[in-house]
């Protein structure tokens, strides 16, 4: 299994969390190795007033988990997939070649930390359920995360995110009647037509549509747009891929000598 995370926020049993997960394992799912899930549930101490982790705290909830990870190690029975900071306590989740040692596993790093009151337990999850239904980001959810990436790759080149400028789109459709009534929607929205594609993928025909519209790539703003934009191309079939857009500086950098 690889290792590659990622972090984003969603609600859980209608409360707010941070969920961390191990992706660079999605493309093995399910793994016959490891047919068992574990959990560890840590309470915290001292949460936020929406149950989340404050940066102080953090730092006992880092050591925890290395600690685990070592001890997992030690007794090579687990994987570390995934992590989840909700209502006061963090659930540290691991898949299991076999459970019959994760007591003994979860004790010893524990008992590392007597501060910290915990509960802990497995069951078979040989389909990785837990994985893929909670852990694993939405179409939605997975397309913010790709959001940030791109605000963090602008903003650290030193872009204005607030700056208003021309973001392209794209979107593909299994017939060109549906890439016609998206067409015709996005136009009442305000965007315009760029270019239009078809490409083979799986022995089939994708329509695609790239399409342009000025707006602000800042985090939540860029966020609420793609959402939308993902509704409207499922609404006619069809399937949102990305956007992209010229790097735009302050007037001030650009003046500076």
């Amino acid at each position: 299994m690889q290792e590659y995370w990622e972090a984003y926020m969603k609600p859980v049993d209608g409360h707010a969390a941070m969920v961390s997960l191990n992706a660079g394992v999605a493309d093995s799912v399910p793994d016959e190795e490891y047919m068992y899930v574990g959990f560890v549930k840590v309470k915290l101490n001292n949460p936020k007033e929406d149950g989340l982790v404050w940066e102080q705290e953090g730092d006992d909830v880092g050591f925890i988990e290395d600690r685990l990870e070592m001890e997992s190690l030690r007794y090579r029975n687990g994987k570390y997939i995934g992590r989840i900071i909700t209502q006061g306590a963090v659930n540290f989740i691991y898949a299991l070649k076999m459970d019959f040692e994760w007591k003994n596993t979860v004790e010893d790093a524990m008992k590392h930390f007597p501060e910290y009151s915990y509960e802990f337990g497995s069951r078979i999850d040989s389909e990785w359920e837990v994985y893929q239904k909670l852990l694993f980001p939405t179409v939605k959810e997975w397309q913010i995360i790709t959001n940030h990436h791109a605000c963090d790759n602008l903003k650290e080149q030193g872009d204005d995110l607030h700056q208003a400028r021309a973001i392209e789109h794209k979107s593909y459709f299994t017939c060109n009647d549906d890439r016609e009534g998206f067409v015709q929607k996005i136009q009442e929205m305000g965007f315009a037509e760029q270019k239009r594609s078809e490409v083979p993928f799986r022995d089939e025909t994708m329509y695609g549509i790239s399409f342009y519209r000025k707006d602000k790539p800042f985090y939540y703003d860029i966020d609420a747009l793609t959402v939308e934009l993902i509704d409207v191309s499922e609404a006619y079939n069809g399937k949102y891929d990305g956007w992209e857009c010229a790097l735009v500086k302050p007037l001030w950098q650009t003046q500076k000598k």
